[in-house]
Parts: C-alpha cells; structure tokens; sequence
C-alpha cells in the first residue's frame, strides 16, 4: 500500500465504525466518493450520470475488493480514488460482480487488466459469459445499436477463466481474514449473488434489493423501490430474495444504485409491497393497445405518487427525470415476464 501523506485525513480505517457517511468531492475528474466505515465506501461508477451507479470498495488490513464495476470508463476516476486512499492496484485481490448486467459488470474485464493480482467472483450462471462475453455484447448491441453501445459501454474485454472464481449458493470466502457469505439470489436475474459482510453485518446486493437514489432521502429516510429489468423478472423469487436477505438481520444494505441504506425491515415491506403492485399493473394491461406507452404512466403514476408521499419536495418533472430510465427498463422486463413467462 502506497504512503502519500493523505490516509489520515480520508482512511477509511481511521474509526471503526462511522455512523454518519463523509462524502468528498475532488477536481480533475475524480469521482465522488461516500465512506461509511467499516472500511467501505461508495465510489460513484460516472455511468450515465452522477449518483446512479457506486462500485463499492471494501478494505481490510492492507488488502482492498471492489463490489461491482460500472463500465470500462469507471477505471481511470476509479484508480485516482485508489491512490488518494494510499492503495495500489496491485492491493486489489477481489473484484465481486453481483451479476453479469453490464452496468455491474461492463467494466470486469477491464478491471483484470488493470489489477494483476484480483480474482473475479461471479455467479456460476455468469461465469462462462465473463471469459467469453460475445454473447453479452451482441445482445446489448441489438438493443442499443452498435454507437450506442459503444458510447454507454465502452470495451468490454474477456477474463482469463483461470482468474476466475465461481461464488454458488452459500460459497464462504475469507477475504484477509473477513469472512464474506455469497447467496443465490434470483428475482431481478437468475445470475445474482447477494454478498454477506459479517463485519458490518450488512450485504451488498445489487439490485436485489432494489434502487434507491440519494435526491430522494428525506430527513435520513430513504425511498426504495424494485427494479424488474431485464429479461429474468421472477416476483416469486424476488419475493423469497428479500425473505432470505432479512433473514439475516442485516443492518444495512449497500446498493450499486446508489450506496449504503438502513431501515432496512421498513424497505423490505414496502418493496414486497411494490413488487405486487409493478405485478398487478402489468397483469391489468396485458392486452391494451399500446401496452408500453399504458405501463410507463402507471408505472411513472405509482412511484410518483409513492415518492411525494414519502415527503420528497422535488419538483414532479426532476422527479419524472430521475425516474425515467428505470420505469422504462422496469416496463422492458415487465413485458418479458408477461410475454415469456407466464405472468399468469
């Protein structure tokens, strides 16, 4: 680990544990960054905008892992982050994708490259898709258009299988002596894991356990809801997902979009509450003309109404804005269910 004179003012491992997050904001292109102690901090991924997307860092003793990835583009703010926090990216030994969608895993590859010593740490169902991710490229780009891709994703490079390690249901890991528990948790994709932190009794969960966006915290309380995209919605398994993540009374939980939550039993039955009802208005207009332009406004409607009931005092239109990419990817994967899956 690297010794620039900065680590006392920013170490994460300056106190045990920080009840209050301490954000930092940096010129020259440096991400924003929120440490929460326990050696963890949310690094903002710069995935489409600020706030949407965190790869969370984890340090422990002179070792350090990352929990998702944002894209290629996330490696260079990331790697300044690294070195303001006196680390190496020869200290990085893990690199955890909760799940192969590439705003979580877009940037795998390169971050091998770039950390010569990390293993990779995927699912199984993802694993091959990691070594060999041609299939992940072309199904993105037959929905984005090639430019598209490109301008969103950047270079999406295979990893060496041999650096890579397969994390089934209820894989254990010593990660320099902090022990990490991995779990099946399909709902949002049949290739996630949710990653278990005894140390801060917390999980770091992708997006099983839904988004939830700093904008709108009211008074420390934050605003959750589920993310139904894309092609592998299961209500059923999202359902028993979040059965089995509070079965470990967990304290917090850290979401790649956007960083660390709490409340958690409050979240848990509001986003089984609204996992029921993204169902109910998918079943109701299953067969109405322009099925996609009805379920972006009663999906849009429901949040809204959700969000200004929570007491959020942004305007409706930012809220709309703010909402927007993730009701029409939720309104995708709805379609998918309803189309594929039964949705009976």
């Amino acid at each position: 680990m690297k010794n620039n004179g900065l680590s006392q003012a920013i170490n994460p491992q300056a106190e045990a544990r920080v009840d209050a997050p301490i954000t930092f904001m940096s010129s020259d292109h440096v991400p924003r960054v929120t440490d929460y102690g326990f050696g963890i901090s949310a690094i903002d991924a710069d995935y489409l905008r600020p706030g949407l997307a965190a790869i969370h860092l984890v340090v422990e003793g002179d070792k350090a892992a990352l929990v998702d990835t944002g894209t290629s583009s996330s490696v260079p703010g990331l790697i300044r982050v690294l070195g303001i926090k006196n680390l190496d990216p020869a200290d990085i030994a893990y690199v955890f994708v909760t799940h192969i969608h590439l705003d979580h895993a877009g940037g795998a590859g390169e971050f091998m490259r770039c950390f010569p010593n990390a293993k990779l740490v995927v699912h199984p169902r993802g694993a091959r898709h990691m070594a060999d991710p041609a299939r992940l490229i072309a199904s993105a780009m037959s929905v984005y258009g090639e430019m598209e891709f490109k301008r969103m994703y950047g270079v999406i490079r295979p990893v060496d299988a041999n650096r890579i390690i397969e994390a089934p249901d209820g894989f254990s890991l010593d990660f320099n002596g902090r022990p990490l528990v991995f779990l099946d948790t399909p709902g949002h994709a049949r290739h996630h894991y949710c990653i278990f932190d005894r140390s801060s009794q917390s999980f770091f969960t992708g997006d099983t356990f839904g988004l939830s966006y700093r904008e709108f915290d009211v008074d420390g309380m934050e605003f959750v809801f589920p993310t139904t995209t894309p092609v592998q919605f299961d209500p059923v398994a999202a359902h028993a997902s979040l059965d089995r993540i509070m079965g470990y009374e967990p304290s917090y939980a850290f979401l790649t979009h956007y960083g660390r939550i709490g409340h958690l039993p409050r979240h848990a039955l509001e986003l089984h509450q609204l996992i029921d009802a993204h169902v109910r208005i998918a079943r109701e207009l299953r067969d109405v003309p322009d099925r996609r332009t009805a379920l972006v406004e009663e999906l849009g409607n429901l949040l809204l109404s959700r969000i200004v009931a929570h007491g959020c005092k942004l305007p409706q239109e930012e809220i709309h804005d703010l909402l927007s990419l993730d009701v029409g990817l939720n309104v995708q994967g709805l379609e998918n269910w309803l189309d594929h899956a039964g949705g009976n």
